[in-house]
């Protein structure tokens, strides 16, 4: 079966609105491939994310100071969520100059996101979901299978340690940009947590996105 990958701009909400629900109206599915994302257009769920100290920010704070870009991504326990997030600081400055701001969510608890934020060579901020309630707000949570748990635990990736929590809850990997009235302007995810938005996809969706 292919990957489901949705790569949208507002001026198409007309062909991609229509009777669906939006994610946050679902169950949380157990396959990556059923996830169904708060759609273009649609207003981005008012979320509450913690900060690397554990502070709360509410995420219309965030876009109300600026536009963002808001990405999810599984945990600094996988090496291509790592591999994107020095892609995006590559951009960052670019991003910066048509006025973005990124803000990056996981799943991992507040002491994982502090860890990854000590090591990183990029400027933009890293918030915690360990309850997976934003995930779940934006449409993007699923929970992983036993199987494949026991099979990252194989790999040496405990997500129960990463969290903090025992729901077994990931996002799929995907990047939203929001204005700062907090309607959805432009969304990309795929459930094959291999394949990602490319810094030149982003920057030219940004761009669009001012239009």
């Amino acid at each position: 079966m292919k990957s489901k990958i949705k790569m949208t701009l507002l001026p198409l909400l007309a062909a991609t609105l229509g009777s669906f629900a939006t994610g946050a109206q679902a169950a949380t599915p157990t396959d990556a491939r059923e996830v169904n994302p708060v759609e273009v257009g649609a207003t981005a769920p008012d979320v509450t994310l913690r900060k690397a100290d554990g502070e709360a920010v509410r995420l219309h704070k965030l876009t109300a100071e600026q536009p963002a870009i808001l990405v999810f991504y599984r945990g600094g326990w996988g090496p291509y969520c790592n591999r994107h997030l020095s892609a995006l600081g590559e951009i960052e400055t670019k991003l910066r100059g048509l006025g973005y701001r990124i803000h990056a969510v996981s799943a991992d608890k507040p002491e994982k996101v502090a860890e990854a934020v000590a090591e990183v060579e990029f400027d933009y901020a890293l918030y915690s979901d360990a309850s997976a309630e934003a995930a779940k707000a934006f449409g993007l949570a699923f929970q992983v299978d036993a199987a494949t748990y026991e099979k990252l635990l194989g790999y040496g990736i405990d997500i129960e340690a990463a969290s903090g929590r025992d729901h077994h809850l990931l996002p799929v990997p995907a990047v939203f940009i929001i204005d700062r009235e907090a309607r959805i302007r432009f969304r990309y995810f795929n459930p094959d947590y291999k394949e990602r938005l490319s810094g030149e996809q982003l920057l030219d969706a940004a761009r669009k996105a001012l239009e």
